[in-house]
């Protein structure tokens, strides 16, 4: 019994270990690639050397039997461990399997950190089943076939298969709700899509340029609102700061005066007082409540018309929907776009995070209907593991999602989908114009009441008079 407990010792214990050293030394790319190729490579080497030692022992079929032990315990702790946590990679107790797998911890230590949740299992199986096909080559090579004990590999087999398919049902159970990540490049991580094209230091920038010279104009820096607010808002509020703000440019060089931080943080920001002006939809009710409970007043003005559209696959048959629809589909109450003459397919409804300003467009669409839980995604967070977050919109065959109109098909400018139809009516200009839409929205630049800075009320009034109109028009909006 000693000698076979050294074996484990040395074969899953020293080799995985030395192998995982080895293995986040490497500098590379792709760092599930590099991590499992080595453990494969040294499962094969030490498999090969492990299976002379069995074709020489006098107790093949224990050792066989030994050898095969450590698959079934991988697949057993990984399912009980996907069972406990949901699917979720992220979630606290993997540390506990990290230990139960001593010897890839190297490995599982810079997984947690990357947030690379697969190598929790594809690198213990990696070096174990090669470790087995290297043995199992070996004896079919010598033609050992009676070192197997027939019942007891057919036992370690049926565990393993019925470990690793209880864990891949929590993973596909899993993957009706939450999505691998996208995640977003641009803007430290706030914006889904590029905005340089919009930023007011690029010399390349195609914001808008009026007709004439600006007959408003903010020369002090020290007088500049500083603004902030929406994604879709950025390239308004930037095309604003250019032609009223002079030199810009190197203004924005030494001060952040055109920020982006999002909906939901830059809102945070107007209220402490960081920014002057936000830029946005309607603010939820909660952000509402926010600024009430902080003692602010806020003041919307309204600068511009958008429509919020909802869009599909252009392979999708259906071309409208209605209100009553549009609630059925959030509310989970209908599933299958075959209910709307669609193909016979299950319905991906896509959301956006809480408090942005389109799913605050959507809550005002549901009413009192409550919206079904959104589709999620793992994110990868660097050095800080990975989290779930609501997943962006993914243009399945199936899928639906909502946006602004402008940054649909203005920003992101994305010829593969189909712009829906609500209660018969087209999302287009002359609609959103006279209001015929259903869901015409305002966009707002939004300020607090106690705010003294002496230049927001006349930037505001410039905004609404015909040169802020002819901005709000040229950069894709639809003017008051």
């Amino acid at each position: 019994m000693g000698y076979k407990m050294l074996y484990m010792f040395l074969y899953f214990g020293v080799v995985p270990l030395v192998i995982s050293f080895f293995t986040i030394a490497i500098p590379a790319n792709n760092f599930l690639i590099t991590t499992i190729l080595p453990l494969f490579i040294g499962g094969c080497i030490a498999g090969g050397i492990a299976s002379k030692t069995l074709l020489k022992s006098d107790d093949k079929r224990g050792l066989s039997l030994l050898f095969l032990l450590p698959l079934a315990y991988t697949a057993v702790t990984w399912a009980i461990f996907m069972l406990i946590s949901g699917g979720f990679y992220g979630a606290n107790i993997w540390l506990g399997y990290g230990i139960l797998h001593i010897a890839l911890a190297p490995i599982f230590f810079i997984t947690m950190l990357m947030g690379e949740g697969r190598l929790f299992l594809w690198a213990p199986l990696a070096y174990e089943l090669a470790f087995v096909f290297s043995i199992f080559l070996a004896i079919l090579l010598k033609r050992e076939w009676l070192t197997f004990n027939k019942k007891q590999v057919l036992t370690v087999i049926t565990v393993f298969v019925l470990a690793m398919g209880t864990g891949y049902a929590v993973q596909w159970q899993r993957s009706k709700t939450v999505l691998p990540s996208y995640g977003f490049e641009y803007g430290g991580g706030y914006s889904s899509t590029d905005l340089t094209p919009y930023e007011v230091m690029n010399p390349d920038n195609k914001l808008p340029k009026l007709e004439s010279p600006s007959e408003f104009t903010i020369k002090n820096p020290s007088e500049m609102p500083i603004l902030d607010g929406a994604e879709a808002a950025f390239p308004v509020y930037s095309a604003f700061a250019n032609a009223v703000y002079e030199n810009i440019k190197n203004v924005q060089g030494t001060q952040d005066i055109v920020s982006f931080t999002n909906t939901i943080y830059s809102y945070e920001r107007l209220l402490s007082g960081e920014v002057d002006i936000y830029f946005g939809a309607e603010p939820s009710k909660e952000q509402q409540e926010m600024a009430k409970s902080q003692g602010q007043e806020l003041v919307m003005t309204p600068i511009g018309k958008e429509a919020f559209v909802f869009f599909v696959n252009p392979d999708n048959k259906v071309d409208g929907l209605n209100v009553s629809d549009i609630q059925s589909i959030y509310s989970g109450k209908i599933k299958n776009w075959s209910e709307f003459g669609g193909k016979n397919e299950r319905i991906v409804a896509f959301q956006r995070p809480k408090n942005s300003g389109s799913q605050t467009l959507l809550e005002k669409i549901m009413g009192d209907t409550p919206i079904m839980e959104p589709l999620k995604e793992d994110v990868p967070e660097g050095m800080g593991g990975i989290i779930e977050q609501v997943a962006d919109y993914r243009n399945y065959d199936n899928s639906i999602g909502f946006s602004f109109r402008f940054f649909a098909t203005g920003m992101r400018n994305n010829p593969d989908i189909k712009l829906l139809a609500i209660d018969g009516i087209e999302p287009s200009p002359e609609n959103i114009a006279s209001r015929k839409y259903p869901f015409t929205a305002n966009l707002y630049a939004i300020s607090l009441k106690n705010n003294t800075k002496p230049s927001i009320e006349p930037f505001l009034e410039w905004m609404k008079g015909p040169q802020g109109q002819e901005i709000i028009e040229k950069v894709g909006y639809i003017k008051n």
